[in-house]
């Protein structure tokens, strides 16, 4: 017997970017008779879940959570946005006045995000902050609304990953504008993913799945003896999972136009943007699914891949290795595509094409 714990449905026309993009949903055997531990709470703007099979007799679950909300929270009051004096938060306040010490952790996601940012061509941009808000969306936006011509090509210049640069010794930011903020939503919950994962194991959990706000890593196996099992949910049908992915050791994120957006004169905009261009994407592709080995590079990956669009997306795809499933609209359904990569992690089932 399989159940499908969905995730919760949250509003569409949220201002919110850092809410929950819930794409994904875990198959698991039923679990009656079975003493699986659960952790759930909130981070981060949305929620978090983790799911041990067994714990060892000697991890108490109540310093396990302690321990939890402390790897969180510290993650938190480093890059959020939404702290004013979190060290993303204050760099971004700074002038463009030399080197902004900041932890070994923050260096290391903005250095990812910027990694993403070369490899995509800026289809992701950790800087895209002022453009999202210009839209209504994310820590500086407003109400939804589109904006004129003129004041998306004003806002362009504000944004530039190549406005950023970090150095490792010691850890430290700068940028060559006082107007560049970096804004890592669009990677730091993958990164919690992980930061969370690599804590249970050094508390000698050896199995365990972690999701926050629908990025996913996953080591060993379910309650039941099976690796764990994920749903990429249909665009079309969000309650049913399209296809079904094998998760084991690796992370896993998804990025979708349909879950957060406006609508104004018929017209659609979500909240995904092309840095590039400043506006939403507009290309037909509903959502990218990535494994990576880690929940921070699938969680990058996923939403630059979305950005670039079904034909680039899985060309850097196929060029880069990358394990990416892609699902665009075609009039009333759903056309899916998969790099060679991807193939291997999925199980068979889920619903046709």
């Amino acid at each position: 017997m399989t159940s499908d714990l969905t995730r919760r449905d949250f509003l569409r026309h949220t201002r919110r970017v850092a809410l929950a993009t819930p794409f994904l949903s875990i198959m698991a055997c039923d679990d009656r008779g079975r003493r699986q531990t659960e952790l759930n709470g909130a981070t981060m703007g949305t929620t978090y879940s983790i799911k041990i099979p067994h714990l060892p007799g000697d991890v108490e679950r109540e310093a396990l959570e302690r321990g939890v909300a402390a790897v969180l929270e510290a993650v938190n009051d480093r890059m959020s946005t939404y702290r004013e004096n979190s060290e993303l938060s204050l760099f971004n306040a700074g002038a463009a006045a030399g080197n902004i010490p900041v932890s070994p952790d923050t260096l290391a996601v903005v250095d990812e995000a910027l990694r993403i940012s070369r490899l995509s061509g800026g289809a992701f941009d950790p800087t895209v902050g002022p453009l999202v808000g210009l839209w209504g969306f994310g820590a500086y936006g407003g109400a939804p609304a589109v904006p004129a011509r003129d004041r998306i090509a004003a806002t362009i210049p504000a944004t530039g990953f190549r406005h950023v640069r970090t150095s490792a010794s010691p850890p430290a930011l700068a940028k060559d504008r006082d107007d560049i903020r970096v804004d890592l939503s669009g990677i730091a919950k993958g990164f919690g993913v992980d930061k969370v994962a690599e804590y249970l194991e050094l508390s000698g959990v050896e199995y365990y799945l972690v999701e926050i706000g629908g990025e996913l890593r996953g080591r060993g196996y379910n309650s039941q003896g099976s690796v764990w099992r994920i749903g990429i949910e249909r665009p079309d049908l969000p309650a049913a999972p399209r296809r079904v992915v094998r998760l084991g050791g690796q992370g896993l994120a998804t990025s979708g136009d349909y879950r957060i957006f406006f609508e104004r004169d018929g017209a659609r905009y979500s909240h995904i943007l092309d840095p590039r261009s400043g506006r939403p994407v507009d290309h037909g592709l509903a959502s990218v699914t990535v494994v990576a080995p880690t929940a921070m590079e699938a969680d990058g990956l996923s939403t630059a891949l979305m950005v670039m669009g079904p034909a680039a997306g899985l060309e850097l795809a196929r060029r880069e290795g990358i394990a990416a499933f892609f699902m665009a609209r075609k009039g009333d359904g759903i056309v899916e595509t998969a790099s060679p990569e991807f193939t291997r992690y999925l199980t068979g089932e889920g619903t046709a094409a």
